[in-house]
């Protein structure tokens, strides 16, 4: 049987969406809603809306979250109230007090290059970057209208201080380190004067070279120089090794003269004493004396050559060899049968 066929209605599928039915359909839904804005609808209902929204409000910004990483400046009606450290913090809703939040720990960076005159006037151009953070958040936020600005300024003038009171070899050589402190330290206290509460962290040069226009006889002018230093470098080598063996020398020259001079006044001391005792002997003896020393100085002067003893009484006919010098311990004696036995046919 179909179900529109008479007395099957109880299979009506729309009976249930039908108004008056027993069904909960849309219409129902729509009309309890009409109903409970009917009860709201009065200026009671309104009024505790609105209480209920501004409570709300309260609630959500009576209360501020500080990341780790950040400071929150807290304003009372426009002036500054107190500083917050990271953490939950309860304050004044809004528009009493706001908050406003900065990054103390975020490193900024800052990069610049500029050109300027040496102090030996060359010109010379110097490529920096500049670290830093925030070290006070109420100075940064209300010290300096234009803080990017001013620090740009601050690092520019610092730099060209430093390079302005040194020279070019100076800032080439390996001192360039040093006027990188001097830089960071005069930006620092420049900041510090302004009281935008910025702490420089670290300034660095990347680039310092002449200018492109220069670059090439800058370049010749760097040969030369090396090639300066490299003769140079070789002239020490030399004088190190021979100064010290000329010093050697005469050291040695200087010694050997000492004991030259103290064997002379030593040898004449003796002799001079020598001859003073012969002196006191010849007074005492002076035949004796004379005498010896006539048989030492014979000695002496026949030390040196060779002899020969004749004691046949000038029976045998000797010849005599050729004189040859020689030394008194190397003379020698030849006796007068070998005289005999060399000189028989």
């Amino acid at each position: 049987m179909a179900w529109n066929e008479p007395g099957n209605s109880q299979r009506d599928p729309w009976k249930s969406k039908r108004p008056g039915g027993s069904g909960n359909g849309l219409d129902d839904a729509l009309r309890r809603l009409r109903a409970r804005l009917g009860k709201h609808g009065g200026p009671g209902g309104i009024v505790t809306i609105v209480l209920a929204l501004v409570l709300a409000w309260l609630l959500l910004s009576s209360y501020t979250i500080v990341d780790a990483r950040q400071a929150g400046v807290v304003l009372r009606f426009g002036q500054y109230s107190r500083t917050l450290p990271p953490g939950f913090h309860f304050k004044l809703p809004q528009p009493v007090e706001t908050v406003t939040k900065v990054e103390t720990t975020r490193v900024r960076s800052l990069q610049d290059s500029v050109r300027m005159l040496t102090r030996d006037e060359n010109i010379i151009t110097v490529d920096f970057t500049v670290q830093y953070q925030v070290s006070d958040a109420r100075a940064y936020l209300f010290a300096v209208d234009d803080v990017e600005d001013t620090i740009a300024a601050a690092s520019e003038a610092a730099v060209r201080s430093v390079i302005g009171r040194s020279d070019m070899d100076t800032i080439l050589s390996g001192e360039g380190a040093a006027l990188v402190d001097q830089a960071g330290q005069a930006l620092q206290v420049t900041l510090d004067n302004y009281h935008c509460g910025l702490q420089v962290t670290a300034v660095s040069f990347q680039n310092v070279a002449p200018p492109a226009e220069v670059k090439d006889a800058f370049d010749d002018v760097n040969k030369a120089r090396e090639d300066k230093q490299s003769i140079e470098n070789n002239a020490l080598a030399y004088a190190n090794k021979v100064v010290p063996v000329a010093r050697g020398d005469a050291a040695r020259i200087a010694a050997e003269a000492a004991g030259y001079k103290a064997e002379r006044i030593a040898r004449a001391k003796g002799d001079a004493a020598r001859f003073s005792l012969l002196l006191k002997e010849y007074k005492a003896a002076p035949e004796v004396t004379r005498k010896r020393l006539w048989l030492e100085t014979m000695e002496q002067v026949m030390a040196g050559n060779r002899k020969v003893i004749d004691g046949s009484g000038g029976r045998t006919i000797i010849n005599l060899p050729p004189a040859v010098p020689a030394s008194p311990a190397a003379a020698a004696t030849v006796t007068s049968d070998d005289a005999d036995k060399g000189n028989q046919p």
